[in-house]
């Protein structure tokens, strides 16, 4: 390594002398404006590599990245400044490529300096901009590993931008509470009650902390500590917008107690001191605690709140209650591809007489602890009349967390794709084909008891997980069940069914409910090797509304990342968002859920949503529609290269859907790519339009539904149909796949736009040659080739052959001879002929 600085020539052998056998001290005399403040970074190697030791002025502790370029480091200034200069002293896994920007919001980005091949050591980086945010933007790696910087310095002055730090107590008289107290007569509030002859203290161990809850997220500016003779010697001052995940303001080693002010940068409802080792041989012991807030800048985005113009909550008293349903329903039920998006939530409660008709983008839910909590003797009712019968195309709609005593001892809930029915109790029977039994194309059940007989009648395949049922009537093609009481015998050599005993690893979806007069959103357990419903049992966290953001219409990316960045969560009230940047989800455990199918439309080419490689991320309920230009992937979960194991805790994607063309043009060349290990991907419908407006072979081009490169990964209930390649291509190892639904593009014009490798047709489901394990039950594909019916595809799923693959129950459909298969996988199973759309099976592969 060498000190240098970009653009000034120096002497080699000077810098060779000048540079001490360890690791080089910071390079500027005055205190960076970088140095203790927040720091957040794209990833982390570990957790003794956290973002905040790029920033605590100790060159013996670093930041590094997940091991691929697409990295970053980012600091809050806490308030907008005037920089001249950026010191980066890189670890021995340095960036040679990048950009070093800033940003006034921690959204737009402007250029501060391009780097390109850097050789590592400390870069001195003399620039000129204003903002509050800075970062390293990693373009290329220099090693096989991520980035790692010992310490990333920001020089300047803040002049007048400063915000003054206020002199209020914001913690007097908070809430507080500590790891331990000596003693009933030293709680943790008498470190907040304003009197300075009480006070908390600990046992005598270390660590110990103390902690305040704000009310809201704060902007905070100065921490005071008033510490008895039993003080800290060591600890860190930290801040959180959930009370779980915490970032540090302020690393303090050797102090000696007494009174001492700290001046911090962040943000957070609460506030803790964090010790790691006592000054003497007791406890800690703190006679006050003072936190201080101001406003630096760009202001904290406050969780909480209304949920916005198009959530309708009901209880059984509410007026009309009947014609706010049919109001709705008029206006949605025929709006395949319209803007209005609505959410309809009732308290519990019983209500008597009530048929609620559910249209396109339009979600019925409870908003009790379980199903039974919110009655409707009536029904929540799907039919097809404004399609004359025909049901394959009652897209984007769902009810949940309901019981439903039907009218007649039938509920009918006659739907397509995108169509979930969770946490139902039916107390009575299900009808699934819509009135006169036309043509119909879903669907999906998960973690519901319906006590009677389900009928899907004219349903073509439909998948259910993790409940009960009375029967099961018939079947047409392809009907999955695991972990489902009272299902059918698995009969697909001659019949329609696949059963499985349990479902191996399964998450149900987060939900919102009332407890009391608070809202608060549930968030289920991972559960393995389920059968039959959670409820009542319920395991798992309640988060309380304030801790997301509740995101309305006319939200902007910025402030959605600036939220995330905070440490919420997010909230999406129905509506439509255009997104001018990447949402990024880096936070462990974050929930991201939709209400009333909201809408996120990536503009101007850019990704609508990555998530980091970290444990526990619940994504929800919500669509994303391909935008007119060009995007890369629309949903990407995970860096390229991510390692991790999260078995322990996967993250999981539940009711998350994507459009591409219909609402008008879309292009994006992948839809979801899985990069993270353990993922489990519980019901999607990945859709290139077939019918509506923008819909051409190159009009809404979109290559491929569904890439895995992670390892272990699960999905339940996979929908994907139309792309132009491979609707789905697994490379991850031991992936599984319980249910598939497919259909492949009609409009391929002709068989050479579809022949690749000397093979007619992209295969429906395509696992690659490199893969070992692999194991699938369930699995359809059809072809409807309007453009050109003289197509004949080689297959409709294409694996490498081993001991570690074994597919079970796939079959493949020519739906009224518009188009053929050649073989179900690889060279087997029999072709298919005719317009009599009968499937051609195969069982057991290999």
């Amino acid at each position: 390594m060498r000190l240098r600085s970009l653009g000034i020539a120096l002497a080699a052998t000077a810098a060779l002398i000048a540079l001490p056998a360890t690791h080089p001290p910071a390079v500027a005399a005055e205190t960076p404006l970088s140095q203790g403040r927040t720091a957040t970074a794209s990833s982390e190697e570990n957790a003794g590599t956290a973002a905040a030791k790029g920033v605590d002025g100790d060159t013996g502790t670093r930041w590094s990245s997940a091991a691929t370029d697409d990295q970053w480091f980012q600091v809050d200034l806490g308030a907008t400044a005037t920089v001249s200069q950026v010191v980066l002293n890189w670890e021995a896994a340095y960036g040679k490529d990048y950009k070093v920007q800033i940003s006034k919001d921690g959204g737009t980005w402007t250029d501060l300096k391009s780097v390109t091949g850097s050789d590592g050591g400390v870069d001195t980086l003399d620039v000129s901009g204003q903002g509050r945010y800075v970062r390293m933007l990693g373009v290329h790696r220099a090693t096989q590993w991520g980035y790692s910087l010992w310490e990333f310095q920001v020089f300047g002055s803040t002049g007048g931008t400063q915000s003054a730090c206020g002199t209020a107590n914001a913690a007097q008289g908070r809430p507080a509470t500590a790891s331990t107290t000596e003693n009933a007569g030293t709680p943790a509030s008498a470190a907040f009650d304003g009197d300075t002859g009480t006070r908390w203290s600990s046992q005598a161990a270390d660590p110990q902390w103390l902690r305040v809850d704000l009310g809201s997220v704060q902007d905070l500016c100065r921490i005071d500590l008033n510490w008895e003779a039993a003080y800290g010697k060591d600890f860190q001052l930290q801040a959180s917008a959930d009370g779980q995940t915490w970032s540090t303001l302020k690393s303090v080693t050797g102090a000696s107690g007494g009174t001492a002010s700290y001046d911090v940068s962040g943000t957070g409802r609460y506030v803790r001191v964090y010790g790691t080792a006592r000054g003497t041989g007791y406890g800690y012991s703190l006679w006050e605690v003072a936190v201080h807030t101001g406003t630096t800048g760009v202001p904290p985005v406050q969780g909480g709140g209304d949920l916005g113009p198009n959530v309708i909550v009901v209880d059984p008293s509410t007026p009309n209650l009947q014609q706010k349903f049919d109001d709705v329903f008029k206006q949605q039920e025929s709006s395949q591809f319209g803007t209005g998006r609505y959410q309809f939530l009732l308290k519990p409660g019983t209500y008597n007489g009530i048929n609620a008709q559910i249209g396109f983008y339009t979600s019925i839910s409870g908003l009790g602890m379980n199903p039974d909590d919110t009655q409707i003797n009536g029904d929540v009712t799907v039919d097809a009349g404004w399609f004359n019968g025909n049901a394959t195309q009652n897209f984007w709609r769902s009810a949940e967390n309901l019981a439903i005593r039907p009218s007649n001892g039938t509920d009918r809930w006659a739907v397509a794709q995108a169509a979930p029915f969770r946490r139902i109790h039916v107390q009575g029977g299900l009808n699934l084909a819509p009135n006169g039994y036309g043509w119909a194309s879903g669907g999906y059940i998960a973690d519901s008891k319906i006590d009677g007989t389900v009928g899907p009648y004219s349903q073509q395949q439909w998948y259910s997980r993790d409940s009960s049922v009375g029967g099961w009537t018939n079947g047409v093609w392809n009907m999955t069940f695991s972990g489902v009481q009272g299902a059918p015998a698995t009969n697909f050599d001659s019949g329609p069914y696949t059963t499985l005993d349990n479902t191996p690893v399964s998450r149900e979806k987060p939900f919102l409910y009332l407890d009391g007069s608070a809202y608060k959103v549930f968030v289920p357990a991972k559960r393995t090797n389920a059968r039959g419903v959670s409820w009542p049992a319920n395991a798992g966290t309640s988060l309380p509304l304030d801790q997301f953001y509740v995101v309305r219409p006319g939200a902007t990316a910025a402030t959605i990342n600036q939220a995330l960045a905070q440490g919420l969560n997010l909230l999406f009230t129905p509506g439509v968002y255009h997104l001018d940047r990447t949402i990024d989800v880096t936070r462990a455990n974050t929930v991201v859920l939709g209400l009333g199918l909201a809408t996120l439309v990536p503009d101007n080419g850019v990704d609508a949503m990555h998530v980091a490689d970290v444990d526990g991320v619940r994504l929800a309920g919500f669509l994303i529609d391909a935008g007119s230009t060009n995007s890369d992937t629309l949903l990407r979960i995970g860096e390229p290269g991510s390692s991790a194991d999260h078995s322990a805790n996967p993250t999981t994607m539940q009711d998350v859907f994507v459009r591409i063309g219909g609402a008008g043009p879309g292009l994006a060349t992948n839809s979801v790519v899985v990069n993270s290990n353990n993922v489990v991907i519980d019901h999607t419908w990945l859709w290139r339009a077939d019918h509506g407006s923008g819909v051409g072979w190159n009009t809404n081009r979109a290559d491929y539904g569904l890439r895995v490169n992670g390892n272990d990964v699960l999905a339940t209930g996979l929908f994907v149909e139309h792309f132009n390649k491979y609707d789905v291509y697994w490379s991850g190892e031991r992936g599984r796949t319980i249910f598939f639904q497919n259909e492949k593009a009609y409009d391929a014009p002709n068989a050479a736009a579809v022949t690749h490798d000397g093979i007619v047709g992209y295969a429906a489901y395509k696992v690659a040659d490199s893969v070992t394990t692999h194991e699938a039950w369930g699995l359809g594909s059809y072809c409807n080739y309007t453009a050109d019916p003289t197509i004949v595809q080689a297959h409709g799923f294409q694996l490498p052959t081993g001991p570690g693959i074994r597919m079970h129950d796939l079959l493949v459909i020519s739906l009224g001879g518009k188009g053929q298969y050649a073989h179900v996988v690889n060279s087997t199973g029999t072709p298919t002929s005719g317009t009599d759309t009968v499937p051609s099976k195969v069982t057991s592969f290999p």
